[in-house]
């Protein structure tokens, strides 16, 4: 069993609510536990998808209000940190999938990035230098949550 943490937009589409929901579930049926921010967008479609399948989800909520977690959160815990909470999540977390991107979803690539904890991206962002050579920054770039699940088959299995 690891703590798989999900981290994406709030605000997403389609195709991110989509990937978000199944690696959620796939996560749970491999026995793992989801760690996210427990409020919506990516947040809630990896919940739902792993409580579904019976999984537990653990929601780091940024306020102080345990009822603001999405329904799809087991375990909600309010941090009352704001985005500090995003540390937390990195921290908690054996490895970070990210779905898509936003400032938010950067600064927990980057911070999981830091702290040495791996990385796989679901069409995330992608990082240059200012002479437009790709950064290599460790972390491991997909372009579905099912990819995403089988690279994390090896990776937790090493």
């Amino acid at each position: 069993m690891a703590y798989v943490g999900v981290v994406g937009p709030s605000s997403a589409d389609e195709r991110e609510l989509h990937d978000a929901e199944v690696l959620g579930r796939g996560l749970a049926e491999r026995g793992h536990v989801v760690v996210c921010g427990g409020l919506g967008g990516v947040m809630a479609a990896a919940a739902g998808g792993a409580s579904a399948a019976g999984g537990v989800v653990v929601g780091l909520l940024p306020g102080t209000d345990r009822s603001a977690a999405n329904p799809g959160v087991t375990v909600a815990i309010p941090t009352g940190l704001g985005e500090l909470r995003n540390a937390l999540l990195v921290r908690s977390s054996d490895v970070v999938v990210s779905v898509g991107g936003s400032w938010g979803t950067l600064s927990e690539v980057a911070m999981a990035l830091r702290a040495g904890v791996r990385v796989v991206a679901i069409r995330g962002w992608r990082l240059s230098t200012a002479d437009g050579q790709e950064v290599d920054d460790g972390s491991r770039a997909v372009s579905s949550a099912d990819e995403a699940l089988t690279l994390l088959d090896r990776l937790l299995s090493s």
